[in-house]
């Protein structure tokens, strides 16, 4: 796995980020959600040439959020959730800072018209 940074982000993150930016990667990862795929299996609901597609397995690869085992000339790919559980962590620090900065500007504001009353 792309190592991470202190304080939960950099390298690690910003590939996962990379790597869920475009759809057709995420759409692959909801497919490989449903269990182990080979690269066949994986290309056919896309229209687009086999070597385009194989770049998007290897972007997805590389953020560590699949992996990869070839057995004779078929490879098949799996889901690695542990990428997503790091993106869970950052993300639940971001929705504490802002729920906890929305409830001080709640509390701001109500405080505010309390002395205009």
């Amino acid at each position: 796995m792309p190592k991470q940074s202190e304080g939960g982000g950099g390298d690690a993150l910003d590939g996962v980020f990379h790597a869920l930016s475009d759809p057709t990667r995420r759409r692959v990862v909801e497919l490989l959600g449903r269990g182990p795929a080979t690269t066949s299996e994986l290309a056919r609901p896309f229209d687009m040439a086999l070597p385009s597609f194989t770049q998007h397995l290897g972007v997805l690869e590389r953020s560590g959020l699949v992996t990869s085992e070839k057995k004779g000339r078929v490879r098949t790919y799996r889901l690695a959730p542990e990428p997503l559980a790091h993106v869970d962590t950052w993300l639940a620090g971001q929705r504490a800072t802002w729920s906890r900065r929305l409830d001080q500007l709640d509390s701001f504001l109500h405080d505010l018209k309390e002395q205009q009353t």
